[in-house]
């Protein structure tokens, strides 16, 4: 059983012990070392990933051949590159390990079968990709009505323990701005 994973599940849904058991099942506990490629383009997404423990990225390297972070994920997390799964297409993405991680996989090819026997898992997963879209648009809300700086001191009040845990230029590439640019706004004072 992963106790981490049925706790998250269980503040959207409860599941029967049977149920607990079917998707505990269906799972594939994996370890990747830290800057461990998991995907990248080119590769069919596998499926999704919920992290034990430890930190992932995912990104973009755009066509001046720099890194764009669209996603982190910590414990608790999914991550996965949906238009990889969802239009069975090759991933545009990359996904790499930043620590050293233990995920849990559910496959692609294991999730359809899982909905149709426990359809609350549906309800689960409905409800924590609307709340992933919503970040996703807030995101893209403060790229467009705030500046560098008031994004940085936004993220930093709301996720003080994780900016401690991602290098400097992965957080300047996840907030649209030079690590440069990070270093001078770390240099004022609050």
């Amino acid at each position: 059983m992963y106790p981490q994973l049925l706790a998250h599940i269980k503040r959207l849904v409860q599941l029967t012990p049977q149920e607990e058991q079917m998707l505990c099942d269906a799972v594939e506990l994996k370890k990747f070392k830290k800057k461990e490629i998991i995907l990248e383009p080119g590769q069919h997404c596998k499926g999704e990933y919920f992290v034990l423990s430890g930190l992932l990225r995912q990104y973009y390297v755009n066509a001046k051949l720099n890194e764009q972070i669209v996603q982190f994920a910590l414990e608790n997390w999914w991550i996965a590159d949906h238009d990889s799964i969802v239009n069975q297409v090759p991933a545009g993405t990359y996904i790499q390990t930043i620590e050293a991680s233990e995920v849990l996989l559910l496959h692609n090819r294991d999730k359809g079968p899982l909905l149709e026997q426990i359809p609350k898992l549906d309800t689960y997963f409905r409800l924590t990709m609307q709340r992933a879209f919503i970040a996703s648009q807030r995101r893209i809300g403060f790229l467009f009505n705030q500046t560098d700086e008031e994004r940085y001191r936004y993220f930093t009040s709301q996720f003080p323990g994780f900016v401690q845990r991602v290098p400097q230029y992965m957080l300047a590439s996840y907030l649209g701005f030079t690590p440069q640019f990070l270093s001078r706004i770390r240099g004022k004072k609050s």
